[in-house]
């Protein structure tokens, strides 16, 4: 075997002229190769690029491809899969069945900054700020408990959209419905299974989606789990809640004059936004001019809990029947989804919240998300930058 190292140019590709040379001197022969051989000579002198899966397109997965395209450029390629149709995770922003009505943010529905991390995050706000992905949000939203020196922001394009920033700054292989079920280690690599269609291989796996799904797959992932960690993310706690939009008429307007409103003595109903008010639009309209108007209800957490294993259809009629009660006259919508949120927002997270977990070093096996830090924007930032920290030692 001949060293690499000796045979290399300034950027690191193979230099076949010093080959050459070497081996004259070596055997006192001039070789001649054939072309093919040549081309084998630089393929296996030339150096590999890491391939990164990230498993889930939500916040913490999109940040993640974002900050690895950064750190390494074009040396990486990046891989995102995600096993739903779009974009978001619990960030995510439903599209209307009409075009004629306005958006909603089923998820996640605006950024709070504490002090401390609109400092330590600063790049980050700043950069959303510039690109108008973030503004603050000004309307009146009844019940919140304001905190000393926190700022809220709202996305005029929804909340899907601070996702859909990342992802596109990462220039990441973007790929949706690859539902991934089992990992298997094959040597210094990762074989990915999905639900449907044929394995893939890694060099190094990231998983940022909710725990009770990591724990769920198929394959070594569970046998390389140590008894602390298995423990650990036993012991992770989800709230769970239903989400309901509600999609009006362009002539709908609605009479009450908050933007948002916290909702603190009905047994179902948690809270209630205008969607279009809360992103402004209501500065150029009393509503979304052109667009009807969209109610975005999210129950609580103990109604979310007693019927989560309800189908949707069976719980979105309790919903608006005391949505009603708070809010008499409400006129009837052109159209309603209702979303389950199983996974809604972490009440235990793994302990000291450490941003990530290590499965295994080689080949890189890394665990992200809120379940490592704290369900908020600034949570997921906190896990991203863990995770970066991470791959940066091992790629």
């Amino acid at each position: 075997m001949f060293d690499q190292q000796l045979f290399c140019n300034e950027g690191g590709g193979f230099n076949f002229r010093s080959w050459t040379q070497h081996a004259q001197d070596r055997t006192g022969l001039n070789p001649v190769y054939p072309r093919r051989y040549l081309a084998r000579f630089r393929f296996w002198f030339r150096v590999k690029m890491s391939r990164v899966l990230i498993v889930g397109a939500g916040l913490t997965g999109s940040l993640c491809a974002c900050l690895l395209r950064r750190e390494f450029q074009n040396k990486v390629q990046i891989v995102v899969w995600d096993k739903a149709r779009g974009s978001g995770g619990r960030m995510s922003t439903s599209r209307p069945p009409d075009a004629s009505c306005h958006s909603a943010d089923l998820g996640a529905q605006y950024i709070s900054a504490t002090p401390a991390y609109a400092q330590s995050h600063h790049s980050l706000y700043s950069e959303l700020l510039s690109a108008g992905v973030l503004q603050p949000l000004d309307g009146l939203v009844e019940g919140l408990q304001e905190k000393d020196g926190m700022k809220n922001y709202m996305t005029p394009l929804g909340m899907g959209s601070v996702v859909k920033h990342f992802l596109s700054e990462s220039g990441a292989d973007l790929l949706f419905e690859h539902h991934v079920t089992g990992l298997y280690r094959r040597g210094a690599s990762w074989e990915v299974q999905r639900k449907q269609g044929s394995s893939e291989t890694f060099d190094a796996v990231v998983l940022t989606m909710p725990v009770p799904q990591i724990l769920q797959l198929q394959g070594d992932v569970g046998d390389m789990l140590s008894v602390q960690q298995r423990q650990q993310l036993d012991g992770v706690v989800y709230s769970s809640r239903f989400a309901v939009a509600l999609f009006f008429h362009p002539d709908v307007v609605f009479s009450f004059s908050w933007t948002a409103r916290y909702v603190s003595d009905n047994f179902c109903i948690r809270y209630i936004a205008a969607d279009a008010r809360k992103r402004n639009a209501a500065s150029l309209c009393p509503d979304a001019p052109g667009r009807g108007p969209s109610l975005v209800v999210h129950t609580s957490v103990p109604f979310g809990l007693q019927h989560l294993e309800r189908e949707k259809d069976d719980v979105q009629p309790i919903i608006l029947q005391e949505l009603q009660k708070l809010l008499p006259g409400l006129p009837q919508p052109i159209s309603i989804k209702c979303q389950k949120w199983r996974y809604s927002q972490v009440l235990t997270s793994v302990p000291d919240c450490p941003g990530h977990m290590t499965v295994l070093d080689r080949p890189l096996l890394v665990c992200g998300g809120d379940a490592f830090s704290h369900s908020n924007f600034d949570g997921c930032v906190e896990s991203a930058l863990s995770v970066l920290n991470v791959l940066k030692a091992s790629l």
